[in-house]
């Protein structure tokens, strides 16, 4: 059984014209434009008929100031479903974005350009999750000593993802201290998770300190300046472009625009709608309250998940104003999450 009311052809196609004109005008839309548009040969009490059945059964609204019709949530969430013709994008669109992504030389660069791009293209806010998995896997280590009692950490994670830090440690360690720290490691803790082994150490430092041998202690020390923050992210996510969306006059309420920028800013309630997202591959397309954020009534958020390895890692998505233009920023989308996941599994990495 359908989820959405039984519509005529002829419901189905003025409110096809009534939404995209609303998208591209951004005002209410009366019966004697669409009567002008349709194409259909009908009057405009005719129109009006249709238009009242339509907003009887919430699929438009009439604001109080005027006498058109706009969507509704569910108004848009039926265009979108059922009536939406996909533009293919242009093949120089492509190209651009994949010289964009293709060009940049770490992951970092290249989430970052993810973001810029979704962002410029559509003029609205790019929004890129870091990749995420559910754990991060020890593979080898390695400490060369540098000048002032610091280190140069080499760590390789998962499969073969090199990062690279610089610690500094209290106290000087011979070159000898530092292979044999390497060594323990390396023997000891081997594809377990990075979190993990950070608690071990700490633990087994604090219980059996007077019981362990220098070795051990001088590996454990360095392996918990290393290790630090390396089973977690240092942001969850780059955002790029918020700025645009003051320039939608649908947005320009100053206290919703206040309440938006916080939600970026806190961070959770959009990691939240990302994880979300992150549960079944495809286009996700959040419209106004069904997000569940009040942050976000005013706005739709759509994303495309990307791959590593075969992995579904993380998503990216634009945010702009319920009233965008979908049928644009939904491929848009689903090609930089392509092209993204290509690029990232070209450089083997993952950011640090």
């Amino acid at each position: 059984m359908s989820k959405y009311p039984q519509l005529s052809d002829r419901a189905q196609h003025l409110l096809k014209v009534l939404v995209e004109r609303y998208i591209g005008e951004g005002q209410p839309v009366g019966s004697r434009a669409l009567a002008r548009d349709t194409g259909l040969n009908l009057s405009p009490a005719t129109i009006r008929n249709i238009m009242a059945d339509l907003e009887d059964i919430g699929l438009i609204t009439s604001p109080h100031t005027s006498a058109g019709r706009m969507p509704t949530v569910t108004g848009y969430r039926f265009f979108i479903d059922t009536l939406l013709t996909v533009k293919p994008l242009q093949q120089h669109v492509v190209r651009q974005l994949r010289q964009d992504l293709d060009t940049q030389d770490s992951p970092d660069d290249l989430l970052e350009t993810a973001s810029r791009v979704l962002s410029e293209v559509t003029h609205m806010a790019g929004l890129v999750m870091l990749p995420r998995r559910e754990t991060i896997a020890f593979r080898h280590i390695e400490f060369l000593p540098l000048s002032d009692q610091r280190l140069l950490v080499i760590l390789v994670t998962n499969e073969q993802e090199v990062h690279n830090k610089i610690i500094h440690t209290s106290r000087p360690f011979s070159p000898s201290d530092l292979q044999a720290a390497a060594n323990f490691l390396n023997s000891m803790y081997a594809g377990k998770d990075l979190t993990t082994i950070r608690e071990t150490l700490f633990n087994d430092l604090q219980e059996m300190r007077d019981r362990l041998s220098q070795e051990i202690i001088d590996a454990a020390e360095i392996a918990d300046l290393a290790l630090k923050d390396r089973g977690r992210r240092r942001k969850p996510f780059v955002l790029t472009g918020e700025i645009n969306l003051m320039d939608f006059a649908d947005l320009a309420n100053m206290e919703q625009l206040r309440s938006l920028f916080e939600a970026f800013h806190q961070k959770e309630d959009l990691v939240h709608l990302l994880d979300r997202c992150l549960e079944t591959p495809g286009i996700k397309i959040f419209i106004g309250e069904e997000s569940g954020y009040r942050a976000l009534d005013q706005c739709s958020l759509v994303t495309a998940s990307y791959s590593l390895n075969g992995e579904v890692v993380g998503t990216l998505g634009v945010i702009g104003p319920t009233r965008m233009e979908y049928e644009r920023v939904i491929p848009l989308v689903d090609i930089t999450a392509k092209l993204l996941g290509a690029a990232l599994n070209q450089k083997s990495l993952t950011p640090s």
